[in-house]
């Protein structure tokens, strides 16, 4: 399963977001889940943030990641706008990582 994930995230919650997906980012190196590739960007505007999953087992692989579950748990809190996730189907990639 590959996704898209976007929100806008307020001004003032930019800092605390990016903190969060640090510790998520931490906690998927110290663990080391099989069968996940993540990515997130935070694009020019500064609020609008981007991630890029590939779960092949599906995402019960996320929610066995603490860090992930308090990211999750406020992201509604920190958003101007909900998260959208959409679903993708590669046509073809090289040397994507």
């Amino acid at each position: 399963m590959q996704v898209m994930i976007s929100c806008k995230i307020k001004p003032e919650q930019v800092e605390r977001n990016v903190e969060l997906l640090r510790e998520v980012y931490e906690e998927m190196r110290t663990l080391g889940p099989a069968g996940l590739r993540y990515a997130s960007f935070q694009l020019d505007d500064e609020v609008t943030f981007v991630s890029f999953a590939e779960m092949d087992d599906g995402p019960e692989v996320l929610r066995g990641l603490e860090a992930f579950q308090r990211y999750r748990a406020t992201l509604d809190e920190r958003c101007e706008e909900p998260p959208a996730m959409t679903v993708l189907r590669e046509v073809g990639s090289y040397g994507f990582r």
